[in-house]
């Protein structure tokens, strides 16, 4: 079912196809309290770990390895200073660096995947988008979507305000 795109959308954006293709969409945007690059922004935003993440990781790691899905491992806390394109932050593959920009991927046979970080002025917006290419990918989106949703909301909620 293709999605809806809001009016207003970060600038600039990556989409990991076009918007009558995709069949997940969300993006959410907050306030920083600070002027900071794409990379800063998700360091900000993965600073403090949400309860039972760890879990949930694991608990999706070993249901879809069941079906032959690459295990993720969840968030390691272990971000570098920098970035560049074919680098890896946490299971991301960095696909684009670029002032206010940073794309975020992670592919295989059953879906893909693409967050955009951006950052205008002091405004982070987080983006995913994603488009499946199965039953198993439909299925699996099934409780993502929701959990994604929630994730980046709490997430953004629990930042750090200063």
């Amino acid at each position: 079912m293709p999605v809806t795109l809001p009016a207003r959308l970060p600038n600039p954006l990556r989409l990991v196809a076009p918007p009558d293709r995709l069949d997940f969409f969300d993006t959410r945007s907050m306030e920083l309290p600070r002027p900071m690059t794409p990379l800063q922004a998700w360091q900000h935003l993965t600073a403090r770990p949400l309860p039972g993440f760890a879990l949930a990781f694991r608990l999706r790691d070993a249901i879809s390895g069941l079906f032959g899905v690459k295990q993720l491992g969840g968030f390691k806390g272990r971000l570098p200073d920098s970035v560049a394109p074919g680098d890896r932050l946490e299971f991301f593959l960095v696909e684009e660096v670029a002032p206010g920009l940073m794309v975020l991927t992670e592919r295989d046979r059953h879906l893909d995947v693409m967050t955009t970080i951006t950052v205008e002025d002091r405004r982070l917006s987080v983006t995913s988008s994603v488009v499946t290419h199965n039953v198993f990918g439909r299925l699996y989106m099934l409780p993502v979507a929701p959990a994604h949703r929630l994730i980046v909301r709490l997430m953004m909620w629990r930042a750090p305000k200063g």
